[in-house]
């Protein structure tokens, strides 16, 4: 039985409109359970439509999850670019005040970062994906 809060056929557009933030809020420090499930399901499946939308290259994610262990969120919230595009960087320094605020120390950071290179990955997803469908 899946005992997600959310069922796993989401749009992307629906998937857009999920507050982001909330979920890491409820997730990052959590223990593993549904509020988890749900920060590494459909909380990071969202992350990645609206960074793919907005040109985000995964690569520059998953230095960002690099960044965000070697780091910790807190230092990463206060770097002037913590993506190349100015969009990007506004919407995901959002997400990592919102880590640095959760009482957890190294774990969250590695929950967060772990979490963000998911994000990249699914975003590398997405672009195979299209890629494919253009070649085919």
């Amino acid at each position: 039985m899946n005992d997600a809060p959310n069922p796993p056929d989401r749009t992307d557009d629906e998937l857009a409109r999920l507050d982001i933030t909330a979920l890491l809020r409820h997730g990052l420090a959590a223990e593993p359970g549904t509020r988890r499930t749900a920060l590494f399901g459909d909380g990071a499946a969202a992350a990645a439509v609206l960074l793919d939308r907005l040109g985000t290259e995964p690569r520059s994610v998953a230095f960002l999850a690099e960044t965000v262990r070697a780091g910790g969120l807190a230092r990463a919230a206060e770097l002037p670019e913590p993506l190349p595009r100015p969009d990007a960087a506004v919407l995901v320094r959002e997400w990592l005040r919102a880590g640095s605020e959760l009482v957890g120390g190294i774990a969250v950071d590695d929950t967060a970062a772990t979490w963000l290179r998911a994000v990249a990955t699914i975003i590398e997803l997405k672009q195979l994906t299209r890629a494919r469908g253009r070649s085919a």
